[in-house]
Order: C-alpha cells, then structure tokens, then sequence
C-alpha cells in the first residue's frame, strides 16, 4: 500500500499560471494509484484560504472533486493548516478530511513519521512569533470576518501575492543552522522517529538528522509537482509469506556478506543487496568465462 504526502501547491496564488499549476495538481490526483492507502496534505495547499461561517472562496470545484473521488475509494486524506491557508475552520472536515496538527507523529507501515508544514517549529525570530499569534487571535479573527468576503479576499491575495514576489529566489536550507533542524534534533530525542517530512521552504532537502532519521522537505508546486510516496512492498503478503520473504533476503545477505547504503525501508535495503549480489555473481562468472577463453590459447 502507498501513502503520498504533498506541500504547498499555493492554488490561487497569482504567479506563474496558477490554472496550470491547479490542472497539474488535480491530474495528480486523479492519477493515484488503486493500492493507495492515505494522502496527506501538509499545508499551504491553498494560497490564501479564509473561512467563514456561511461563505468560503470560490472555485477550485475540479479539485475537490478529485480528492472526494479519493475517500470514496477508501482513501484516507489527511490535512493540516500552513502559514497561508490556517483560517480553514471546519469545511474541509465537512467534506470528510481528517485534520492534524504539528507535529503530527504517525505509524505506518511499522515506520514512524513526524510530520508537519514546518512553519513555527524549533526557535523561530520573536517578530515571526508576534505575527502567528495575531494571525491565530480568535478575537482578531472574528473581527475580521466582519469585512465582506470580497474585500478580505482580495486584502489577502494581495498580500500573499506580494510576500511570493518578495522571496523571488528559491530557498537555501541552512542544515544545522535551521530552526526547523534545531526543532528535528530535539524532537527526536524523546521519540523515535524514522522520517520527518515538512514543506514550508519551498525548497527540496533530503538529508540526515542527528539520530539517523531521514528529514525530507517538499518543494512548492510553482513550477514542478514535487510529491512524497511511501510504498510498503512487501503489503499484500500475509505475514507468514513477508516473514518468508525477509529471511530468504537475509540468508542471502548473510552468505555473500554485503553491505549497503541507507534505503527507505527494510525491504528496499534487502532488495538492493541482492541486487548487488546478482551483479558481483554477474561478474565473478564472466571472469571465469574470460579465463577459460585465455586457456584454450595454451591448449
């Protein structure tokens, strides 16, 4: 079974071809896979995205059409709010979303994940503190529902659009430097994690925590279609068959005595091993081979 995780697509963001960009994301999920077990949507899905009680923005009817299509396969959609999109109250849970806030840590498939958008994690500048809070005021907020939509909408379009504009260059992650890491090395001291997974920086990370774990940041969809997939290969066997599986795949790890590189899951490790092993076979036979060919000058 798969699981899919995916960050900052910004639909409606006024930069780029926002129609490309919501046509891509919807293709994609129309074309998930029939074994996928859960999606996750890991903020800022949604550009600017305000609430209200009675009123909610407009469009976008293609891809909540797809991500319905997808629960009623059985798909698990699993959402939580970025920096851009926190004013979603309750429609998305209306629709049949399970919301999550960060950081969320989940098991699956016997791997355990600490997942979020990234924003506001680990020792972020006081100013940036101050603006969450007023942006996650209840009082403020009900004050602000009280502008008509068309001027709350068009208020925070204009805003979003240019904070886009003012951050034109992409990203560069600054490891151990990051708050976002500094949040990961503590975190992890007191769970056990194997991947974290956020979006956020609008840019691509895949590097190593101080523990070992596997920290994966998201791109944005501005202009690609960057996603995450967790695939458990060894799912649709019954656990005595998986068993089977993996101490065949250990036997032969352990008779030809090789080692590999980090890989995301038991299974790809093995699988990779083996691979290796067919290929150092490969080889061994077609220096006999060689050999054999440079006896027969003597013969």
């Amino acid at each position: 079974m798969k699981t899919y995780f995916v960050s900052d697509v910004h639909l409606g963001l006024q930069v780029g071809d926002p129609a490309d960009r919501e046509r891509r994301f919807t293709d994609f999920l129309n074309a998930l896979p029939s074994d996928t077990e859960s999606l996750y949507l890991l903020g800022d899905i949604w550009d600017f995205w305000y609430e209200y009680r009675d009123v909610v923005p407009k469009g976008y009817v293609r891809v909540f059409a797809a991500i319905q299509e997808l629960m009623d396969r059985g798909v698990d959609v699993y959402f939580m709010t970025g920096n851009h999109d926190i004013w979603a109250y309750s429609y998305f849970e209306e629709l049949g979303m399970k919301r999550v806030s960060q950081p969320y840590l989940v098991e699956i498939a016997g791997k355990k994940f600490c997942l979020g958008h990234g924003d506001g994690l680990g020792p972020v500048p006081f100013g940036y503190r101050v603006i969450q809070t007023i942006f996650h005021c209840r009082p403020l907020q009900v004050l602000f529902s009280m502008l008509h939509p068309w001027i709350a909408f068009s208020f925070g379009n204009t805003w979003s659009r240019h904070s886009r504009l003012s951050h034109d260059a992409e990203y560069v992650f600054g490891g151990a430097d990051e708050p976002l890491y500094k949040f990961v090395s503590d975190y992890e001291k007191e769970h056990s994690v194997d991947y974290f997974i956020f979006g956020h920086y609008h840019t691509h990370v895949d590097m190593l925590t101080p523990a070992g774990a596997r920290l994966l940041i998201l791109k944005d969809w501005i202009s690609s279609s960057p996603y995450i997939v967790f695939d458990e290969s060894t799912a649709m066997l019954d656990p005595i068959g998986r068993r089977q599986v993996m101490a065949t795949m250990e036997k032969l790890n352990k008779e030809y005595n090789h080692m590999c590189v980090k890989h995301e899951n038991e299974e790809l490790k093995l699988a990779e091993k083996i691979g290796k092993i067919k290929k150092s076979i490969e080889s061994g036979e077609k220096f006999v081979k060689d050999c054999q060919e440079h006896l027969k000058d003597f013969e």
